[in-house]
């Protein structure tokens, strides 16, 4: 069984503050670039298809875009089921 060094603890701990500060810097450097890249892919994407979403509507028909209403034929309506009945509720003092 192995035992536990003074120096073994300080060496780990300098490997992780040198992990931290190296990933800290790199992140400075290459972060921006990255976020900056997808960006420009969304905003490329976005515009491709909005232009999809122009083009598809510029090309339906007139008729196609016109809205016509048709007004029910039967006047008659029917009366709709009735279920239970009212009950009025006095307050007593």
């Amino acid at each position: 069984m192995q035992t536990a060094s003074f120096y073994g603890f300080i060496r780990t701990l300098f490997y992780i503050i040198a992990f931290y500060y190296i990933f800290k810097f790199l992140a400075k450097l290459f972060l921006p670039l990255l976020l900056k890249k997808v960006v420009q892919k969304a905003e490329t994407n976005f515009k491709q298809q909005h232009q999809n979403t122009q083009d598809n509507s510029w090309n339906k028909s007139q008729a196609e875009q016109e809205v016509f209403y048709k007004p029910p034929t039967s006047k008659n309506y029917k009366e709709t089921k009735k279920v239970g009945d009212y009950v009025d509720y006095e307050e007593i003092d």
